[in-house]
């Protein structure tokens, strides 16, 4: 086994065994909306080995994202739709065809002007398949500079793609300050609306009812208000970090493994004294709070 291609040939092969008749019983029976899960499953994965960079994790996690396009690719090739060789074309095709820079004689000093170049690409590309495609995409126009970002993605992930994109047309804020503004804009009449909030009532004895409003009922109408100005909110903090040239989900993600250490300490802390976090009393779990962050700046 002493190329790359032989390599990959081997890992082809290998999943369309486990497809054919007498393979893997389990392998044998998905589809592609069963398989999709894992797909999802495995990009976090791969995201967090990235984050943590652990390189031994990270290269097992990249082949089990491959093995998603294997399995992928095997079973449209057993319904005749496309195969393997067909998924390698397209890519070598679309990278030659996106790097006139590399590949061409088209002139780009700059990830700037990459990106003007590839955002034009990309525009003459929706036009050349908007014929082939019409009909599928009912309410979208095939030159809206939109077209083509799923829905289905993870909405900070479509937030930002949104906002990315409409920025590229000129369709943003001139400077960070505006959308400091719009910010506390935002902020402001989410805080009106909560003037028609109910007062909550004490806190329920029932952990599970903690999470949320403390057993508040929300008309429906008032709900859909607050949930719309939520929404703007996060739309605005995710303009703030593509402005910062910054991934919200990886900046989200971060947040949330510090939040893990800190409450996993808290825990920890409790749990010396033989005691839960709902034995204690919010003032002592902030204090234990504090302290956990005093532990991580030194």
């Amino acid at each position: 086994m002493n190329t790359t291609g032989e390599r990959f040939e081997r890992a082809v092969s290998i999943m369309a065994r486990l497809r054919a008749p007498g393979g893997c019983p389990w392998d044998r029976e998905q589809t592609f909306d069963t398989i999709k899960p894992y797909t999802l499953e495995e990009t976090y994965e791969v995201l967090e080995a990235i984050d943590a960079r652990d390189w031994d994790e990270l290269s097992g996690e990249l082949g089990d994202l491959l093995l998603q396009v294997l399995f992928y690719a095997e079973m449209a090739s057993e319904e005749k739709h496309f195969t393997i060789d067909d998924v390698l074309d397209r890519l070598s095709n679309k990278l030659v065809d996106r790097y006139p820079h590399v590949f061409g004689d088209v002139k780009a000093d700059t990830p700037g002007e990459v990106v003007r170049n590839w955002q034009a690409l990309k525009a003459e590309e929706k036009k050349k398949r908007a014929g082939e495609n019409a009909g599928k995409e009912k309410h979208r126009h095939p030159d809206s500079v939109l077209h083509g970002i799923s829905s289905a993605m993870p909405a900070l992930m479509e937030a930002y793609k949104i906002s990315t994109r409409v920025a590229h047309v000129g369709f943003d804020w001139p400077n960070i300050e505006g959308l400091f503004e719009k910010l506390h804009e935002e902020t402001e009449e989410l805080r009106q609306n909560l003037k028609e909030y109910p007062e909550p009532g004490p806190r329920p004895q029932s952990a599970k009812d903690v999470a949320g409003a403390r057993g508040v009922k929300l008309p429906e109408e008032l709900r859909s208000r607050l949930e719309d100005e939520v929404g703007d909110l996060l739309f605005v903090l995710v303009n703030i970090a593509r402005y910062l040239s910054l991934d919200p989900e990886s900046a989200l993600r971060k947040t949330n493994r510090k939040f893990r250490r800190r409450f996993e300490y808290l825990e920890d802390r409790l749990r010396a004294e033989g005691r839960k976090p709902e034995q204690a009393s919010l003032a002592e779990m902030e204090s234990l709070w504090q302290e956990s962050k005093q532990q991580e700046k030194t």
